[in-house]
C-alpha cells in the first residue's frame, strides 16, 4: 500500500529514513487483526490525525535518519536540515506529571506511539514533532541509532533503574535484542554477566556479545547453574527480557539476598512464593517500560563514549521492497536483530 509523502506542521520535522529497525513488539501487530494497532487511542485522537480505526498504519518504531524539512516554528539553531537524528518514538499531552518528567511513554492521557497508532519509520519519510528528534553523533551508524531508539535504550534505562555498576554480578534472561543489549552494556560497565536462553544459537552469541558465562536453560536448570557460578550466593542483579513466567521466576530465585530484579519482557505472569522468594531474601522487583526522552539521550552518549558495537546485533539487513520476506523471516524469532536500510 502506498501513502503520500508527509508535510510538516508548524512544530514538526520530516526525517528521511536511513535505517528503521524491527522490534519483537512489531510482531504483535503483524500477527494481529487489521486495525489492532489503533485500539490504544480514542476515535477523537485518531480523527485529529486524519485516521480511523480501520486505517492501516505504517509500522516501525525504531526510526533513524536525516532531517530534510522543518516546520515554520522549528528553531533552526536547535534543528537544521541535514542533521543526523534518531527518533524518540513517543508523544504525549505534554502537561501531565509523566510528560513533564520526560516519561512520555506513560503519559496520563495515553501516548502516541509511532508505528503503532501513528505512522512509523518503515517508509522513506516520517513526520514527527521536532522535540522527538535526538541528535546522533557521527561515530554512531544509522542502523545502530535505530537499535538504540528501542531495544538498546530499553536495556540501558532498565540497568540504570537497577543501579548496575562494576560491583555487581548480572543475570540476563532472554537473548533477543534487549537481552543482547544488556549484555553489551554490562560489559562496557565492567560487570560480570551470565546470559540465559533456550536457543543454543543465542546462547553462543551471548558469549560473543561479552557475557562471562552462558546457560542453555533447555538443557540445564538456570537457577542451579547461576548459584553454582556465583559460589552459592546468587547474582546481585537479574533482568528478565523474555516475558515468560519461567524466566521471571528464575530471575528472582537466582538472585542473592538483597537482589535487585527487573522485569522488562512484556507478556505473561509469574507465580512466586512471596515469603521465601522476596521477604526473607529482602529482594526488590522493578517493572520497567522502555525509557524517558532524557534517558535515551544519556544512552546515546554512553554508546558513543564507550564505543559499544551496536551494529554487531544485526543478523539481517533488508531493503523496504523486501518487506514481506523480511517480516516472514523476522517472525521466526531465531536470529539476531533486523533492520531496513535505505
Amino acid at each position: 500500500m502506498s501513502f503520500d509523502d508527509p508535510k510538516p506542521g508548524p512544530d514538526e520535522i520530516i526525517v528521511q529514513m536511513k535505517a528503521s529497525g524491527f522490534c519483537g513488539s512489531d510482531l504483535h501487530h503483524y500477527r494481529g487483526p487489521r486495525g489492532a494497532s489503533l485500539q490504544s487511542r480514542s476515535d477523537a485522537f485518531l480523527a485529529e490525525r486524519g485516521l480511523k480505526r480501520t486505517d492501516p498504519i505504517i509500522a516501525g518504531h525504531e526510526p533513524c535518519g536525516v532531517v530534510v524539512e522543518l516546520g515554520k516554528n522549528v528553531d533552526p539553531m536547535r534543528m537544521k536540515v541535514g542533521d543526523r537524528v534518531l527518533i524518540y518514538h513517543y508523544d504525549g499531552c505534554g502537561y501531565c506529571d509523566q510528560c513533564r518528567s520526560g516519561w512520555v511513554v506513560i503519559c496520563d492521557g495515553g501516548s502516541t506511539i509511532y508505528g503503532q497508532n501513528a505512522h512509523g519509520g518503515h517508509a522513506h519519510f516520517i513526520k514527527v514533532p521536532a522535540k522527538a528528534a535526538i541528535h546522533l553523533p557521527d561515530e554512531i551508524s544509522f542502523s545502530a541509532g535505530a537499535a538504540i531508539s528501542c531495544g538498546m535504550g530499553t536495556a540501558f534505562a532498565a540497568l540504570e533503574r537497577l543501579e548496575l555498576s562494576g560491583r555487581d554480578t548480572l543475570a540476563v534472561f532472554g537473548m533477543g535484542p534487549v537481552g543482547q543489549s544488556a549484555v553489551q552494556l554490562a560489559k562496557a560497565m565492567g560487570v560480570r554477566t551470565v546470559a540465559v536462553d533456550i536457543s543454543p544459537q543465542r546462547v553462543a552469541q551471548a558469549l560473543e556479545f561479552g557475557a562471562t558465562h552462558a546457560i542453555d536453560s533447555s538443557k540445564a536448570d538456570a537457577v542451579e547453574a547461576i548459584l553454582q557460578w556465583t559460589g552459592g550466593r546468587g547474582v546481585t542483579v537479574a533482568l528478565d527480557t523474555a516475558g515468560v513466567a519461567s524466566a521471571r521466576q528464575a530471575a528472582v530465585r537466582s538472585s542473592a539476598t538483597w537482589g535487585r530484579i527487573g522485569f522488562v519482557g512484556v507478556g505473561g505472569g509469574v507465580s512466586l512464593d512471596v515469603t521465601p522468594d522476596l521477604i526473607l531474601k529482602q529482594r526488590s522487583i522493578v517493572g520497567h517500560l522502555t525509557f524517558s526522552d532524557v534517558g535515551l539521550t544519556r544512552c546515546v552518549r554512553f554508546i558513543a563514549d564507550h564505543g559499544v558495537d551496536v551494529d554487531r546485533q544485526f543478523s539481517h539487513r533488508w531493503k523496504l521492497e523486501d518487506a514481506d520476506e523480511a517480516y516472514r523471516e523476522f517472525d521466526k524469532q531465531t536470529a539476531g536483530k533486523a533492520v531496513f536500510e535505505f
